[in-house]
């Protein structure tokens, strides 16, 4: 039998999905979009912050794993027309550069 945690992973995994950055824009003006670093797993972050593990948050965000989009991020995900690996976790939208 899987435990919640795992349950919660699941479901997760099941609801992140591509996204052009275009369509995030205004969760991105609402302040609301946090981008996860290259080489962390989006789900896990997800987890972390479905869960309120502020802790894990804490040390994400001081290490730079994790932080609000910058202006100069969105212009060059726009210009770019990026697709990003995106969850949400409300009120919160995780997103990812695709590799």
């Amino acid at each position: 039998m899987s435990s919640n945690t795992d349950i919660l992973r699941n479901k997760i995994n099941l609801e992140t999905a591509a996204y052009p950055w275009s369509e995030l824009l205004r969760h991105f003006a609402g302040g609301t979009v946090l981008v996860v670093a290259k080489g962390q797993d989006l789900v896990e972050v997800a987890l972390h912050m479905a869960q309120d593990q502020t802790s894990e948050i804490a040390a994400l965000l001081a290490a730079g794993h994790l932080a609000k989009v910058s202006d100069e991020q969105a212009q060059s995900w726009l210009a770019a027309n990026s697709q990003l690996w995106t969850v949400v976790v409300k009120p919160w939208v995780l997103v990812q550069e695709r590799n």
